[in-house]
């Protein structure tokens, strides 16, 4: 029920009924775990399905045909009754720092505090400035926003997609390059979930669906599931077709950034889920599965 998820609902509205001139899509608001558990971290009230349980039930029960998610909010283990059919064309999924004077993340001040309650986020920021302290802004994006400007906080983190989809693209005081933040798996994209068995719904999303996006999406969720992480675990992974190569980048670090191995592998973009899995098996064959035993 957030401003974004509406934005993102109305978006594949729009998209289905400009294809499809006889079909009128209403939208259906169901309000998640994760809409109304605000004053915990995400990884304290579990994870990343915490934005989709609710919705995925009443796709089950055909309450809804078809669900649309922020993808990096699905848990790499859907209800067998239904499919992540579609991936829309992705946008920038990279990171961004707001801060109050504009600064760039390098000149902030020593030990300014920066608020992101992203695992992920944090480790890899922590792992170049080690002086940061971090603290946890739940909410809607302007929510987030509104809170920062009224706090004494030095800068906030954000994925760049959703503060553009919510007009706040003025506000970005730098976009974090990927070779300091890799985001999360997903980030950027917007997906539609459907039940299997409902031929005329999946006809529907195969033509919103966009190939290359789709290859990039199944093997930055193939190499997540392999290292078994969800937000408990800071990971991050990039995949993107290039050249008709499929190149993926990924990252598993301890909490604080000490321990931190990167890697990247290339290959066919037939098989996105075999590369996702190639770089998972670098990853933990480098001192990954120590770092993830460390979690357990």
């Amino acid at each position: 029920g957030s401003k974004l998820a509406l934005w993102q609902a109305d978006f594949i509205k729009k998209e289905v009924e400009k294809r499809y001139k006889n079909l009128s899509v209403q939208i259906k608001i169901i309000k998640t775990k994760g809409d109304k558990i605000l004053d915990s971290p995400l990884s304290k009230i579990g994870g990343k399905g915490v934005f989709v349980k609710e919705i995925e039930n009443a796709l089950i029960e055909s309450i809804i045909d078809m669900a649309v998610h922020s993808v990096k909010d699905v848990p790499t283990d859907i209800p067998s009754e239904l499919d992540l059919a579609a991936i829309i064309e992705r946008v920038d999924p990279r990171e961004v720092l707001i801060s109050k004077e504009n600064v760039k993340l390098v000149d902030l001040p020593k030990n300014s505090t920066i608020a992101t309650g992203s695992l992920r986020r944090r480790a890899q920021i922590l792992s170049v400035r080690e002086d940061f302290n971090f603290v946890d802004i739940r909410g809607n994006v302007d929510t987030r926003l509104t809170k920062f400007y009224q706090s004494s906080l030095q800068g906030i983190i954000l994925a760049k997609a959703g503060v553009e989809r919510m007009g706040f693209g003025d506000k970005i005081s730098e976009v974090l390059s990927e070779d300091i933040c890799l985001p999360a798996a997903g980030q950027g994209a917007i997906g539609i979930e459907i039940r299997k068995d409902d031929e005329a719904i999946s006809e529907i999303a195969r033509n919103l669906n966009h190939k290359s996006s789709q290859i990039s999406i199944k093997a930055e969720r193939t190499f997540l599931k392999r290292l078994g992480g969800g937000c408990q675990v800071p990971i991050g992974v990039l995949a993107r077709v290039v050249n008709n190569k499929l190149l993926i980048k990924g990252v598993l670090s301890d909490l604080m950034g000490k321990k931190i191995i990167k890697k990247e592998v290339s290959g066919e973009p037939c098989n996105p889920e075999t590369i996702g899995i190639l770089l998972a098996e670098k990853i933990l064959n480098s001192g990954g599965e120590k770092i993830i035993k460390e979690f357990e």
